[in-house]
């Protein structure tokens, strides 16, 4: 198994190095350190870090803002260490996509079992995220085929199955998927409609 590809970003120097020392002696790879979040996401996609550890006296607003960018476009998995244990900044630090927020302070030899809690709480949230995805669309799916079923049995005088089975014949005739081709109806009829 290959050692995860760590980004620290730590605004005390001398703790950064502590830090990196101790990663680098658990295996660990550090391909990245920065003093502050200003330039995360390009240093992100640079790098391509496997997770981020943070350690701020206080995550403020542009290292929130940066962080819900990231989740959004290019998400990892990122454990925040801060002195703030306030619980509104806990929270919009969560809704920014951190994987874990640990206030006590770092313990550079216990953050190798907070990195594997972090990663596998990250990778849960994903294939929650990416199955919510697909039932939504599932969803959308649906009400697009059934809309344009519709059309059909209302402008061909066909029943449902009979609807289904020409959209079905069409969309394997075109390659298409069956959503696909009821978006195709939809368009048609929407144009021709006055």
């Amino acid at each position: 198994m290959t050692p995860a590809r760590v980004m620290l970003v730590d605004d005390t120097p001398t703790r950064s190095a502590i830090l990196e020392q101790a990663l680098l002696d658990q295996g660990l790879i550090v391909v990245c350190r920065l003093e502050s979040a200003q330039g995360l996401i390009k240093n992100v996609e640079i790098h391509q870090p496997d997770i981020i550890l943070m350690d701020l006296e206080s995550p403020d607003r542009d290292t929130l803002e940066s962080m819900t960018v990231l989740n959004e476009h290019n998400p990892k998995p990122v454990i925040m260490f801060s002195d703030e244990d306030d619980n509104q900044i806990i929270s919009k630090a969560v809704q920014a996509g951190v994987s874990a927020y640990i206030i006590d302070g770092l313990d550079p030899h216990k953050v190798k079992p907070i990195m594997d809690v972090a990663i596998a709480r990250f990778r849960e949230y994903q294939a929650l995220k990416k199955e919510l995805k697909q039932t939504r669309d599932q969803l959308a799916d649906r009400k697009i085929i059934d809309k344009a079923k519709g059309v059909l049995m209302k402008t061909k005088d066909l029943d449902e199955e009979e609807a289904y089975h020409a959209m079905r014949k069409m969309a394997m005739d075109q390659s298409k998927s069956i959503a696909e081709i009821s978006q195709n109806i939809l368009s048609v009829m929407e144009l021709l409609t006055p």
